[in-house]
């Protein structure tokens, strides 16, 4: 569902990090130096964000390119799902964020429900891992994949965090605006089939 020009950037900025990891001749870092910054004008051609955003941002990681992940808390309460309201949009979406290096996706979870949201929360349940590019999210310079996991409430309350401003839970068929960078309408629908049917299959693209 990507754009051809975000797939050839991505691909592109793959490819030079692996050269510019790898490669130890002069000439071939020089020509996966290019590589990169043929990436980079892409984004920027594109986007219209400013070269030395992008480069910071999507071309400064060395090491053989992996996707990222990004994990998902989805937690029910009174057949209504559980939100936050992001600083950075303004927008409601599901807590969760980045995996932490040393933490299992139980553990980021856990962790990001109870700083997110306030509750305290036990992972249950494997939901789904997701391919961002797969779904109606707008342009990413990542490669996302997107862990799902339901989580049961065993104390605390609702208590916004640092990247919050609000905390409440949502009916079905009453979404509030969505942070679709972070989760898409179709994919909290999706959520809700976990509700009604505890004996859904997991997912995966």
């Amino acid at each position: 569902m990507e754009p051809k020009w975000l797939e050839w950037a991505k691909q592109l900025q793959s490819i030079a990090q692996a050269g510019l990891t790898y490669s130890k001749d002069i000439y071939d870092i020089e020509r996966f130096e290019l590589i990169r910054g043929m990436s980079i004008d892409i984004l920027s051609q594109y986007t219209e964000v400013d070269q030395t955003i992008i480069r910071d941002l999507f071309a400064n990681e060395t090491g053989y390119a992996t996707p990222k992940i990004d994990v998902r808390a989805v937690v029910f309460r009174d057949n209504k799902i559980l939100m936050v309201r992001e600083n950075m949009d303004g927008d409601w979406a599901l807590p969760g964020g980045w995996g932490d290096i040393g933490l299992t996706p139980r553990e980021v979870v856990v962790k990001e429900v109870k700083e997110e949201a306030g509750f305290d929360v036990k992972a249950t349940k494997l939901l789904g891992i997701l391919d961002k590019k797969c779904h109606p999210h707008p342009p990413s310079p990542y490669h996302v994949y997107k862990i799902f996991i339901q989580c049961e409430i065993i104390g605390g309350q609702a208590e916004e965090g640092l990247e919050t401003s609000a905390v409440d839970f949502f009916a079905e068929n009453d979404l509030p605006p969505l942070s679709i960078a972070r989760n898409t309408e179709s994919q909290i629908k999706w959520a809700f089939k976990y509700l009604h049917n505890p004996q859904e299959p997991v997912r995966f693209d």
